[in-house]
């Protein structure tokens, strides 16, 4: 028969090695990984920014004047080139996890990352080239 173990008020605890609020500076892929899911508040940022453009063109050519000549103070410019930044490291690094979550064999074999992860770069350079042609000039 299974003994069931006795109650006892005072369980011993486990130990348990204390880990530092920071224990993420100390490696460079910590800080990499880090960095990378803080970059998520920069895509979140153009998303608003990009929803409040498009509120602004709803309410008319002045309303639109007024976001533009706001986008242009310093901070917000600054703000914007930093957040752009940020946006291209969270491209970059997840386009380069792309091998290691989507494991591609072809005849029993697995392509090697780079040719799992550049079909992302080169999707992203020609969209951005179209992009460039659209706004501007033909």
């Amino acid at each position: 028969m299974n003994e069931v173990p006795a109650y006892t008020r005072h369980h011993p605890r486990w130990y348990r090695e204390r880990v530092s609020t920071y224990w993420w500076i100390w490696k460079r892929a910590y800080r990499k990984f880090i960095l990378r899911e803080l970059s998520s508040l920069s895509v979140a940022w153009f998303v608003i920014l990009t929803l409040r453009q498009i509120r602004a063109l709803a309410r008319g050519p002045e309303a639109y004047a007024q976001f533009q000549t706001r986008l242009e103070s310093p901070l917000l410019l600054a703000v914007n080139g930093i957040a752009f930044l940020f946006v291209l490291f969270h491209a970059v690094t997840w386009f380069n996890l792309t091998p290691r979550a989507m494991a591609v064999r072809v005849r029993g074999k697995r392509v090697p990352d780079l040719l799992v992860a550049a079909p992302n770069y080169v999707a992203w350079l020609a969209i951005s080239a179209a992009l460039a042609w659209l706004l501007v000039g033909r």
